[in-house]
């Protein structure tokens, strides 16, 4: 979605500024907030796709005035409220008033570990050949969705090459929703700088992202 989440090549927001040595938190709530975000997602009402759109829905006010965390916590009150498990009124009151509905999906402390090097796998068996190959040049569709996508705005309606086939995977733009997985074929495209940035962009640049076969067709 045309999100507040959507920065790439966007004017005003001012320089990207890494930090050296930055803390894995910045403050002790912060650990607080992940793993709360984990424990509630293995809960099993949602999926990783879901809990990303319902960050990048957050109002624009909302977003940009957060910090990473807090754009976590905002968004697990919007999932917790969906799907039942919290009530505004709990929120309300900063602490639980009846039982939750999935009591037998806690995560054990013993558990974190396995689930979490167990990861959430989105490759899928392959059912249809690819449509393209390395070397394809290929343009992205001028793909506008009202949901959740994982094409950025400034690749769209620009002509690249495929780079890599990664294979079959979960399409977000579907799973996100609920809509099903709806799985399709996974590529690395790339884009010259001066495609996507015009002549500001540096000499020699490159520009690589991933993006489903729904999102490109042949140049």
């Amino acid at each position: 979605m045309n999100g507040p989440q959507d920065l790439g090549g966007r004017d005003g927001f001012g320089p990207v500024s890494p930090e050296t040595r930055e803390p894995l938190f910045h403050a002790d709530w912060e650990k607080r907030a992940l793993a709360l975000t984990l424990a509630a997602g293995a809960l099993g009402h949602w999926t990783l796709d879901e809990s990303r759109h319902a960050r990048e829905s957050l109002p624009p006010l909302t977003y940009y005035g957060s910090s990473y965390y807090e754009i976590w916590i905002r968004a697990l009150e919007i999932l917790l409220q969906r799907h039942g498990e919290v009530g505004a009124d709990e929120l309300a009151a900063g602490h639980m008033l009846r039982a939750g509905l999935r009591p037998e999906r806690r995560l054990q402390a013993a558990q974190v570990a396995p689930v979490m090097a167990r990861g959430g796998p989105v490759d899928r068996p392959v059912r249809t050949p690819a449509r393209f190959a390395p070397g394809d040049t290929v343009r992205t569709r001028n793909h506008q969705p009202r949901g959740h996508t994982r094409l950025p705005g400034y690749a769209r309606e620009k002509t690249g090459v495929i780079e890599a086939v990664r294979g079959v995977h979960v399409y977000p733009d579907s799973h996100a929703h609920g809509r099903g997985e709806d799985p399709h074929w996974l590529y690395t495209v790339a884009f010259d700088g001066r495609t996507l940035w015009g002549d500001a962009a540096a000499p020699g640049l490159t520009v690589s992202i991933d993006a489903w076969e729904p999102y490109l067709e042949p140049a």
